[in-house]
């Protein structure tokens, strides 16, 4: 191997390393401004919600963490537009939850005897 083919293998490796770091503090980041709109969200619902309430989104949180998620969203975007003017309570959340929550299909089976 030749001088020239080290120095090449060698700019090529250092190129590279230095495209991992760029690459590691953007996700570093992004990691970051997601942490920080995730406490404003969470400074917002602690404002807008009764403790009771808090508490049933947190549940909610646990088993179905999307739907949640989309629940907070909303519930910040109606904050943020001035359209609350007091804060949720638990029977209001619940209200909000089953307009929000899709539809339940049923399923009847019927066994031919």
């Amino acid at each position: 191997m030749g001088d020239d083919e080290l120095a090449e293998l060698r700019r090529r490796r250092m190129a590279q390393m230095q495209q991992q770091a760029i690459d590691q503090q953007m996700m570093q980041e992004e990691v970051e401004r997601q942490k920080q709109a995730d406490s404003q969200m969470q400074l917002i619902l602690m404002q807008i919600l009764e403790p009771d309430a808090r508490e049933r989104l947190n549940t909610i949180k646990l088993t179905r963490p999307d739907f949640a998620r989309s629940v907070e969203q909303q519930l910040v975007l109606l904050a943020k537009s001035g359209r609350l003017k007091d804060k949720i309570t638990d029977t209001q959340l619940k209200a909000l939850l089953q307009q929000i929550q899709p539809a339940k299909r049923e399923f009847n089976i019927r066994r031919k005897g």
